[in-house]
């Protein structure tokens, strides 16, 4: 058994996870090309694109026969793509995507709140597990190359949506003035909601922004499904919006706070500087941002701002107050 690994990515992450597989008895390398197992842990698809297949990626640096885990949220297609690539470089590939299960966990990376789903081959799942049962107190065999990350983008789908409607409950009861209500929004979750949705609901409660699981993360999550939607022609307009929400949020200033701090898109302008973030970001970079020139047309009137913050997206202000 490989008994070696170097981590590669999103520094937080692979370091919290480094921990789990020394605690395990693996041993760290510096040299991915001296490793008999490299993992990657990335928040974006071109950073995963460029740690893989650059000039200097994983694919010309690693050694023959060398096991490569990807843990990243990505795409069936990418995932069929890597080894395919890699079976022509003598390497092998695993996708091994991770599931964090309680988001507002103060230790999110720990091996008894993580869940992998793993996809490939016989040979390459036979290899990786021991990695995979290292860091995950769960493990889901989904099937060949892609299904992981199929079920990874099923999940994503779902979680987002649980994290996006706990928010919002919130903020329609702040917006109604009923404070008594707002503070049992993780109790009425429980009649029709999820351990989830009621976990976000007591951490916007009280306002508990900061977390492991990071905006970036979940983003990165739904947008790797909505990749995968996309080359199957598919649209999914409540999984687009929700990317949007997160992406405002990023812009802003969020993108490394922990995903309840999605509450702050919808209060006033105050409560989000208190937080450390700033509204004056979203107007400068949505005039420019992904090639689009006229932002009033594509997507509304950030220059329109009340007392409840910006108008984006078109859907009007996000904030309830």
């Amino acid at each position: 058994m490989s008994r070696t690994y170097a981590f590669v990515g999103h520094p937080g992450a692979c370091a919290a996870l480094s921990r789990r597989l020394e605690e395990a008895g693996f041993e760290p390398v510096d040299d991915v090309a001296e490793a008999e197992a490299v993992l990657t842990f990335c928040t974006s698809q071109t950073h995963l694109e460029d740690v893989y297949f650059d000039s200097d990626g994983l694919i010309q640096r690693a050694a023959p026969g060398t096991l490569l885990i990807d843990l990243s949220a990505s795409t069936p297609n990418f995932a069929r793509e890597l080894n395919a690539i890699a079976v022509v470089n003598d390497v092998m590939a695993l996708e091994a995507p991770l599931a964090a299960i309680d988001l507002m966990a103060s230790d999110a990376f720990s091996r008894d709140n993580l869940m992998c789903f793993v996809g490939g081959e016989d040979k390459e799942r036979e290899a990786g597990r021991p990695f995979v049962d290292a860091l995950a107190a769960t493990v889901v065999d989904a099937g060949t190359c892609g299904a992981a990350q199929l079920a990874k983008a099923v999940r994503s789908m779902q979680v987002t949506a649980q994290v996006v409607a706990a928010v919002e409950a919130d903020a329609l009861c702040r917006s109604m003035g009923t404070a008594s209500l707002s503070c049992r929004i993780d109790d009425i979750a429980g009649t029709a909601g999820t351990p989830l949705s009621a976990a976000v609901g007591k951490a916007v409660r009280e306002e508990r922004f900061d977390g492991p699981f990071a905006v970036e993360m979940l983003m990165a999550d739904i947008t790797a499904a909505l990749t995968a939607a996309d080359d199957a022609e598919l649209i999914l307009p409540q999984a687009e919006a929700a990317q949007r929400l997160l992406e405002l949020l990023a812009v802003i200033g969020g993108a490394d706070r922990g995903v309840s701090s999605l509450a702050l898109v919808y209060r006033d302008e105050e409560a989000a500087a208190r937080a450390g973030l700033d509204w004056s970001r979203a107007e400068t970079a949505f005039g420019t941002v992904a090639g689009v020139d006229d932002y009033d047309e594509d997507f509304g009137d950030l220059d329109s701002v009340d007392e409840g913050g910006y108008q984006a997206f078109g859907f009007g202000s996000y904030s309830a107050n």
